[in-house]
């Protein structure tokens, strides 16, 4: 799936000028920012393809990435991860506080759900001057017994995923990331979230390896998996989206993640030591996790017992007791917001004023707004209102062109079977997905040209010599407008829970580089909001701003707003209510008291300021 950053001419658009390719290797160029009204007309962008990977090894231990704990697949797999939270509780009193027994979690968070990134060889630009890889200014480090620390971020997402880290001891403090990975001699910021496996549950191939791998009886591809850790799939199994791909026999979503993961930190783990030359300093780093901003805390929790059966961290010496403290969660729009408070010089943020970061991937669109106290040398930032995210990332595009294709071809049956539908989605997602402009492209017809020979014909449909034709229009109203209508209504949700004015709206993510969804925002939003960019290193600000935080050992969101509501369970003195609804759960204790056993007390309420630390 593409991501924002390429330059047009490195990727035609699919339109009946030109023909569709398959696999390409060159990489892009320089990503433009978003212009405000008036300015110059900006480039679209290009995602890079991944080159062909080589032939499937026949031993499975490709890349460090064999787990042999994993049952075969006919075999029953291991019982699931508990969360710390318990099942929905009673009814809520507002009795004095008691003793607290047992926790209970209150969820009224709501969520709806993706993006290629570009690859590693994209250089942004800064005010006319061409940036490096670490360009992020270095972080001011805490002076204490610290100081050296490395830091690590791992971004896991839905369609692709990073690995980034810094140290005050390697190129001082400037954050560096991954940049080779199997299956490719290039270089890729981001590698596809895509494990393929074997009959027997055993993965043969990960990330670009498993992307690009062609169809082979006996082993299945699996993607976005990612997704079914969000609050709606959690709570109940028919909310999960039916346009997902199954899970392989005898899997769960959290074992195919401890298996992406094992993969990934196995190859981080091998080119850090090479470029640091060390190994010390990565046995007792900080590990930062990202998660999306709708995320309940079932979700997150699972995501973390993954991230430690992946072996993420360990105990790094004897009487290190306190090893999986170095794993620690951070969301997705915090992450980016911390990247983007960085780089002031951009968009002329000052201490006092505030901003929203809009974090658009492949699956999940987050959003948040911040402020910034304090002064910029001691940069610190405080949100405004509570995190919001929705299911509406590029993917979406993808699955519902998909489904415009099989209604066009639905008495065509010989260009529906899964090889002629993933040419389709190839072809779509690699080009005009990314520089499609909207109701300027109504009146073009966009061309997608059949992997299957048979049935070359019938205009009624479209189907003219060989070549799937839909009008621009007809994409604009079925495949782009319900994604991109959702996007603008998270922004416009967000807008409404704040009353101060709102000085810069950044767009970070794979998603914020499609030109229409650009468009959209600027024609939405222009007039109230002065600044609307996309910052330099966008499709990875979640990933850099992750490695920021973690390498400035304080917190620099200083203050967050509760998304949802957390309680607990107490012991209180029974009271005439208690004997009304709860007289089963009234004891009488050692002091001859009747005690209500089944009581709650909030702990944090919705909409609450916490101050970090």
């Amino acid at each position: 799936m593409p991501c924002c950053g390429g330059k047009k001419d490195d990727a035609p658009s699919n339109r009946e000028r030109m023909q569709a390719r398959e696999i390409v290797t060159t990489q892009p160029t320089a990503q433009p920012v978003l212009e405000k009204p008036g300015s110059a007309q900006s480039v679209g962008y290009q995602q890079p393809f991944a080159s062909p990977p080589p032939a499937i090894l026949t031993d499975h231990n490709v890349n460090g990435c064999n787990n042999p704990a994993i049952p075969p697949w006919g075999q029953a797999p291991s019982p699931p991860i508990q969360s710390l939270y318990g099942s929905p509780s009673p009814p809520i009193p507002s009795p004095p506080l008691g003793k607290f027994t047992n926790h209970n979690y209150n969820s009224t968070g709501n969520i709806n759900a993706l993006l290629r990134p570009q690859s590693a060889t994209y250089h942004p630009t800064m005010n006319g001057q061409a940036a490096s890889m670490s360009s992020s200014p270095p972080i001011e480090f805490s002076r204490g017994t610290d100081e050296g620390k490395m830091s690590v971020a791992v971004d896991f997402g839905t369609t692709f995923s990073g690995v980034a880290y810094g140290s005050s001891r390697v190129t001082g403090g400037r954050i560096q990331q991954i940049l080779n990975w199997p299956g490719s001699v290039e270089t890729f910021r981001k590698i596809p979230t895509c494990l393929l496996y074997d009959e027997y549950g055993r993965v043969i191939a990960w990330g670009l390896e498993a992307k690009n791998a062609s169809p082979m009886e006996g082993t299945i591809k699996c993607e976005w998996f990612k997704l079914f850790l969000e609050p709606k799939a959690l709570r109940d199994d028919a909310a999960i989206d039916p346009r997902l791909p199954l899970l392989p026999p005898g899997k769960r979503a959290v074992d195919l993640i401890v298996d992406f993961l094992s993969c990934l930190w196995e190859h981080a783990k091998e080119q850090i030591t090479r470029d640091i030359g060390a190994v010390a300093d990565l046995n007792s780093a900080d590990v930062l996790l990202t998660v999306p901003a709708a995320w309940d805390a079932k979700g997150c929790d699972m995501m973390r017992e993954a991230a430690i059966t992946a072996g993420l961290v360990r105990s790094s010496h004897a009487g290190d007791k306190n090893w999986k403290d170095r794993l620690r969660i951070i969301t997705e729009p915090e992450a980016a917001a911390v990247h983007c408070a960085h780089l002031s010089d951009l968009h002329c943020l000052k201490p006092s004023q505030n901003f929203i970061v809009c974090d658009a991937g492949g699956g999940t669109v987050d959003l948040a707004a911040y402020k910034i106290i304090g002064q910029m040398a001691n940069l610190e930032i405080a949100e405004m209102s509570a995190r919001s995210g929705s299911n509406c990332g590029s993917l979406f595009l993808d699955l519902r062109f998909r489904e415009l294709v099989r209604t066009l071809l639905s008495d065509h049956p010989a260009h529906l079977d899964p090889a002629s539908l993933a040419y389709f989605m190839h072809s779509f997602s690699e080009t005009d997905k990314h520089n499609y402009g909207g109701i300027q492209d109504d009146d073009l017809m966009f061309q997608f040209h059949c992997f299957n020979t048979e049935d070359p014909q019938d205009p009624s449909v479209g189907l003219i010599n060989g070549e799937l034709c839909i009008p621009g229009n007809l994409l604009r109203r079925e495949v782009f407008d319900p994604v991109v209508n959702e996007v603008l209504q998270l922004i416009e949700e967000q807008l409404g829970r704040i009353e101060q004015r709102i000085d810069a709206l950044l767009l970070v993510g794979g998603f914020a580089g499609s030109e229409y969804l650009r468009q959209r925002v600027q024609e939405r939003f222009g007039s109230t909001i002065h600044v609307i960019e996309r910052p330099p290193d966008a499709d990875t600000a979640t990933l850099r701003g992750a490695a920021q935080y973690g390498l400035a050992q304080k917190p620099l969101v200083a203050s967050v707003i509760a998304p949802r509501a957390y309680i607990m369970k107490v012991k209180l003195p029974a009271e005439q209510e208690d004997w009304l609804k709860r007289p089963a759960y009234i004891k009488m204790n050692n002091a001859n008291v009747n005690i209500c056993d089944n009581r709650l007390q909030y702990l944090v309420s919705k909409g609450a300021i916490l101050r970090k630390g």
